[in-house]
């Protein structure tokens, strides 16, 4: 569902911090557990004693956080089960950390950009409500002959109460289409698509979903692991359809026995900077600390994208406001001259 609970990148950068630390301490995953749901707020209580119950009864750590439905991501869980096979626990715990902690302070640059926007969208609603009140007002002194200057038809306590049923109607639409999209709905996926082609708006999606593949390649070819369980999670782990629509593909082609760089090339969706640079790790055979320095790279490149899209979307809340200020101008200055036409007739 939509808004099914899940961690949230800060939660489980803190999270896989403590389970890091630890698990290079040595202390029994149990022990860890049992210290974690007794110390879980809210929501979160029943879910970390079922994984504490599980580990009791003798279960794999990834087997037991699956069982909690999505409260964990897709790329956690399959890292831990790959710690788990490797012995390498508290290094996956590490990364993980390092991950979801870039990814949190990325969503609040995003936040901190846009508020601004915000409070001026938020500001013309206030005052649009405040319009369509003071009509009620005025059209109770009119004898209550209505003066309907927005030309909704929304006058007064009743109109106010349309108009708020309305905007909370619209925002709980776009909250969960916004919650729909991070999360990889089906039904969303188009969306995703498209967004890849827009000006602008594809370059900074690009530049975002390569730094989250490379990282995903850096960290599964660093552990043994089958290389056709490594292509759908680094795919998976753009968070993109984009890319994740060419996954049966792309396994494969690996299962034909092609290297990754010439089963990505065949989808046709990567950018030749990138495959040439992945073809080169390959065949040099140093796949792994290229893909920990593409990662670095596209990380800064991904900053710098998420700043361009911060500016974007923000100027797209400007715009939106500057249209109902526009909007209601002409409204108020529709009115006034009607209202001297009327005054005019004999």
């Amino acid at each position: 569902m939509v808004f099914e609970r899940r961690l949230s990148s800060k939660a489980l950068a803190e999270l896989c911090h403590r389970l890091a630390v630890e698990a290079d301490a040595g202390i029994d995953i149990r022990r860890t557990w049992q210290r974690e749901a007794e110390q879980a707020p809210g929501l979160l209580h029943t879910p970390f004693v079922q994984i504490r119950d599980a580990l009791a009864r003798g279960e794999s750590l990834a087997s037991a956080m699956l069982e909690t439905g999505r409260l964990f991501p897709p790329l956690m869980l399959e890292m831990v089960h790959v710690g788990e096979q490797t012995g390498s626990l508290s290094q996956v715990f590490g990364r993980m950390s390092e991950h979801y902690l870039l990814q949190h302070q990325r969503q609040r640059a995003l936040l901190v950009a846009i508020a601004w926007p915000m409070l001026q969208l938020a500001a013309a609603i206030f005052v649009i409500g405040c319009v369509i009140w003071v009509l009620g007002i005025v059209a109770r002194r009119n004898n209550g002959q209505p003066i309907d200057i927005l030309g909704f038809g929304l006058i007064g306590n009743r109109g106010l109460l349309i108009y708020i049923n309305i905007i909370v109607v619209v925002g709980l639409c776009v909250a969960g289409l916004v919650v729909a999209v991070r999360r990889g709905m089906l039904w969303t996926r188009p969306l995703q698509r498209i967004v890849m082609r827009l000006p602008g708006f594809g370059r900074c999606a690009e530049k975002l979903a390569l730094s989250r593949l490379t990282w995903a390649l850096y960290l599964t070819l660093n552990v043994a692991m089958d290389l056709r369980r490594v292509v759908p999670l680094a795919l998976r782990a753009t968070g993109s359809d984009y890319y994740e629509q060419h996954t049966d593909e792309a396994v494969a082609l690996v299962a034909a026995g092609q290297p990754i760089y010439q089963a990505f090339r065949q989808t046709g969706v990567f950018p030749r900077d990138f495959i040439d640079a992945l073809e080169v790790a390959e065949e040099s055979g140093n796949t792994v600390e290229a893909m920990g320095r593409l990662s670095k790279r596209y990380q800064e490149e991904a900053d710098a994208a998420l700043k361009t899209m911060s500016v974007l979307i923000g100027f797209l809340v400007w715009a939106a406001v500057a249209a109902l200020i526009i909007f209601m101008i002409f409204r108020l200055f529709s009115f006034y001259i009607g209202a001297i036409n009327d005054a005019m007739k004999p």
